[in-house]
């Protein structure tokens, strides 16, 4: 568990884990930078704790690090990373243990985001793209036999394969790059609907939008620096299962798919007006027309108890006020992890 500066809520993460580990099992808190007395509360919930102090090394990445070579010395079999800011259901640890040991392959969780009591119309709509990135995508992919992305939390990995790895990379999404690193080494990471694990998103305009540009800029960044060199390896080893996974990472954020394509739309139906060409207008309106019914089949099917059909008709609006967040990637785009602050925080 990677703690930076979560005091107020390390210990209810940690001691409903601690009161599950069977024999052999340990709790490993690394307080990565802490300004607070998070390595105390973890440790009175029930772990060990390790802290680190580097300035200048600063993120999730090099706080895994930390805690892999810690566990060098007694190396586990399977290690399972959870954010410090999560609830893990009661059988998850031991579906994504036992996942991860027999199929000698990473696992993932099924990692869902809720908003809390009282949330606005953005959290909602945000919520539920959470839920069509993090459940409806991945669950189609296992239905073909395909791997998932990395999501950051509730990830499991036989020894071998994250003593090896580098998690130490310093890219603000991490999580997403380690995936794409183990499917092009041969390691595909396997989707466990079953585990479940879940954060709250945070009220606070500047916690949301430090949440929500990092997620993108970094899924924009790795998109952009990664895919073409994984399409290119996928196709010429003919790797079906890398292919998916480049394919999905090429699908940008769900808002930026919806502005893309009403953008494209409307550019069609000026170059109609002008020409009289229609070809490319009917294109251009069959794909707002697939990405809406995908959109509305995702909503009939998983997320009737997430949002209501009426408040999903404000996404557009929603959609649009995220064009700052876009237009921040090709200006200055955020290279550097920086903690969203939580709720209750100055």
């Amino acid at each position: 568990i990677p703690a930076h500066d979560e005091a107020p809520g390390i210990a209810a993460t940690v001691a409903p884990l601690a009161d599950r580990m069977a024999d052999g099992d340990r709790i490993l808190v690394v307080a990565d930078n802490c300004s607070d007395d998070t390595a105390q509360r973890a440790r009175a919930a029930g772990a060990e704790v390790i802290e680190r102090r580097d300035t200048t090394r600063r993120g999730k990445g090099y706080a895994l690090d930390f805690g892999l070579r810690h566990l060098e010395a007694d190396p586990p079999e399977v290690v399972v990373i959870v954010d410090a800011d999560c609830a893990v259901a009661d059988d998850a640890l031991d579906r994504l243990a036992g996942a991860a040991a027999g199929g000698g392959r990473p696992v993932q969780a099924l990692y869902l985001m809720q908003a809390p009591d009282g949330a606005g119309l953005s959290i909602r709509i945000a919520r539920f793209a959470w839920l069509v990135k993090n459940l409806v995508r991945p669950l189609g992919y296992l239905r073909l036999g395909l791997p998932c992305q990395l999501m950051g939390t509730g990830m499991a990995f036989p020894w071998p394969l994250i003593r090896d790895a580098e998690v130490a990379s310093g890219h603000i999404v991490e999580d997403l790059k380690l995936g794409l690193d183990l499917a092009a080494a041969g390691h595909p990471t396997l989707f466990l609907p079953d585990a479940k694990v879940s954060s709250l998103f945070p009220v606070n305009e500047d916690g949301q939008r430090s949440q929500r540009t990092r997620w993108e800029h970094g899924h924009l960044g790795v998109m952009r620096d990664l895919a073409p060199r994984l399409l290119a390896t996928a196709v010429t080893r003919l790797d079906v299962r890398l292919l998916g996974l480049t394919l999905d990472l090429l699908v940008p954020p769900l808002a930026l798919f919806v502005l893309a394509a009403g953008g494209l739309l409307a550019v069609d139906a000026a170059f109609f007006a002008l020409s009289g060409r229609a070809l490319p207008l009917v294109l251009a309106l069959g794909a707002v027309v697939l990405v809406g019914g995908a959109v509305m089949a995702a909503w009939a099917r998983h997320g009737r108890d997430a949002i209501r059909l009426g408040d999903l008709a404000m996404a557009p609006v929603y959609a649009l006020r995220k064009i700052p967040v876009y237009l921040g990637f090709l200006r200055r785009r955020q290279s550097e992890w920086v903690r969203s602050r939580r709720d209750g925080e100055s």
